[in-house]
């Protein structure tokens, strides 16, 4: 009797044990959300980060971006921006910035470069203008006001591995294939 005693006490303190575990693993990553001292959430997009061509007068500038609370089973984090108002019929993608690894907690303003490889591993695919990194908003002329959304994930891969000539879109489904968690906001541009 004392022993069954023991084991049905050994086993409920094993049980609470790993439930505050199991909730501490998950609470981790509860709060992971990213902000940007450039653009805020429901803010117009300034000129400074607007793309410069296609009649579009801005300085390209990718924004600063900072996260914090990344979940702890977090490998690689990836960053994309995405106009779901394009008139394309799918969308627009401005920027896929992956494979960034988790100690960093912050891409300063003009991060991004032309090209597929940046420091630490770190991958760009090609935006939808057909140019490596970051470019910014530039709907056509008159249209409605555009919904840009940036969105931050966390994913239990280390490294997505793609050619230089993969597609935003598959980059973007790679990332969905690997999520523990994701945070966005969206903010606003029009001419």
């Amino acid at each position: 009797m004392k022993l069954l005693k023991k084991i049905f006490t050994l086993s409920i303190a094993i049980f609470f044990v790993s439930c505050s575990v199991s909730n501490a693993q998950v609470s981790s990553g509860i709060d992971f959300r990213f902000s940007s001292s450039d653009i805020t959430p429901k803010s117009i997009i300034v000129d400074e980060f607007v793309y410069k061509g296609f009649g579009c007068e801005g300085k390209n500038l990718s924004p600063q971006i900072s996260w914090q609370a990344v979940p702890a089973k977090t490998k690689s984090l990836a960053l994309t921006i995405f106009d779901a108002d394009a008139p394309t019929g799918s969308g627009w993608w401005h920027w896929l910035i992956f494979n960034i690894p988790t100690k960093y907690n912050e891409l300063k303003q003009g991060f991004s470069s032309n090209s597929f490889n940046l420091v630490d591993g770190i991958n760009q695919s090609r935006n939808d203008y057909s140019e490596y990194g970051y470019g910014g908003p530039c709907p056509p002329k008159g249209d409605k006001k555009h919904r840009y959304i940036f969105t931050l994930y966390a994913l239990d891969i280390e490294k997505i591995d793609v050619k230089q000539d993969a597609s935003p879109a598959l980059v973007s489904y790679i990332i969905r294939q690997h999520i523990i968690r994701k945070s966005s906001f969206e903010a606003f541009y029009q001419r």
